[in-house]
């Protein structure tokens, strides 16, 4: 097992505890929490149905912590969710990339890339499977809203866990879809905004679950 895997689930552990921590911008919903591991044999078949290796350290995360859940953004997609594209070739005008979904890895000519985080609309997260960029996280838009970004993190693994640490330390980093305590705090869709929006509870309320 990768010495990173034990030492994650540690830090996701602790993450909903960390009362100074950064927030995601897409909200929390998947509470932290990760879905069940998948079994080798559906790594394989997945390899085998759509002709590609998933990078090892993403295929070590789905194995042993969790197929889908916590994670940036909205969240890991399920692999069966999971879809394939191609970075398209850069437009004459100079206008930033997009991509295009592929439904056999043999349908078009280029690297492939599997989309395996939801960012909403045609925001993509998205992990190289073949070429230069294999197992690194990529970010782009399907329609070329904005130029793709190679994370820095050399593989899965050590991107996912920067969001961990990055999230700890209360930092912001729009590329990780995380804001800071300063931000949130007086931004109008921060947390504590939608806190002091909210209706306060009556004394003889706040005394019921008290009493609770």
């Amino acid at each position: 097992m990768d010495s990173r895997i034990p030492r994650i689930r540690a830090k996701l552990a602790k993450m909903p505890y960390q009362v100074q921590r950064s927030h995601s911008v897409c909200g929390e919903g998947h509470r932290f929490r990760l879905a069940p591991r998948i079994s080798s044999a559906r790594a394989d078949a997945f390899e085998t149905e759509h002709r590609i290796l998933l990078p090892a350290a993403y295929r070590a995360f789905l194995v042993e912590l969790g197929g889908s859940g916590a994670g940036p953004f909205y969240g890991l997609l399920p692999l069966d969710e999971c879809r394939l594209f191609t970075m398209n070739r850069k437009p004459a005008d100079g206008s930033p990339r997009g991509f295009t979904h592929v439904d056999h890895p043999d349908a078009l000519q280029g690297d492939l890339f599997l989309h395996i985080i939801e960012m909403g609309c045609s925001d993509l997260c998205l992990i190289g499977v073949t070429g230069p960029l294999a197992g690194r996280v990529v970010t782009g838009n399907a329609d070329g809203f904005w130029p793709p970004n190679v994370s820095s993190a050399q593989d899965f693994l050590s991107w996912y866990e920067r969001w961990l640490n990055h999230m700890q330390d209360g930092k912001h980093n729009a590329a990780l879809g995380l804001s800071s305590p300063a931000i949130e705090a007086s931004a109008p869709w921060g947390h504590r905004a939608t806190a002091r929006s909210s209706p306060r509870p009556s004394a003889a309320a706040t005394d019921e679950r008290t009493r609770r």
